[in-house]
């Protein structure tokens, strides 16, 4: 029997070290540690898959908690029934005693522990939906207000793009420009297109 264990962050700049040192005090070794930086969206992970290669029956997964396994209400329990059924491995979420499959090998452990599987996950997908909902009903209400969503639009005068045409001569900097308008430089580089645009 080996131990395995899965953390995963949803960006490159987020940090997996709370979820290593929990799995490290399970008895996993750093060599058996898989981590993916990248949404929970899709099981398409690269160390995800590395790992799963390497299961055999018997084995178990430490996870912290059900959400570093995935967000998609469907996939998580397709992967769960992967793992546990097919596989024939064990499966510890740390966070969550309920849903540790060694908890009573009986029928009734097992039931218990999908139960909860399916109500957590249904829980988590639901208020993602409803967040995206808001999100949506809160950009409508502001739309409404006359409040402009997205990149702000900025206006610069004709002579900005007299200035353009030296600057493209090499007979002034960009900086200048962008201090003279007081734009910044992706600013600057957008009004350029534009510009070069309009002439077409």
């Amino acid at each position: 029997m080996m131990k395995y264990g899965y953390a995963r962050v949803s960006s490159i700049d987020q940090n997996e070290e709370r979820q290593l040192i929990e799995l490290e005090k399970n008895g996993v070794e750093k060599n058996n540690i898989y981590v993916d930086k990248m949404s929970g969206k899709s099981f398409e992970r690269p160390e995800y898959k590395k790992m799963v290669e390497r299961l055999k029956k018997g084995d178990i997964l430490y996870i912290l908690s059900i959400d570093r396994l995935g967000r998609n209400y469907e996939e998580i329990q397709n992967q769960w029934k992967t793992l546990t059924k097919e596989i024939g491995i064990d499966i510890c979420v740390l966070d969550m005693p309920l849903l540790d499959t060694r908890n009573g090998e009986d029928l009734m452990g097992t039931f218990i522990a999908d139960l909860v599987l399916q109500i957590l996950s249904f829980v988590a997908q639901n208020e993602r939906e409803n967040i995206k909902k808001r999100q949506k009903q809160g950009i409508e209400a502001a739309k409404k207000r006359g409040v402009h969503m997205g990149t702000p639009v900025i206006n610069v005068p004709d002579e900005f793009f007299v200035m353009v045409k030296r600057w493209e001569k090499k007979e002034i900097k960009m900086k200048d420009i962008m201090n003279a308008y007081g734009i910044s430089k992706s600013t600057f580089y957008r009004k350029v297109k534009e510009y070069r645009k309009s002439l077409e």
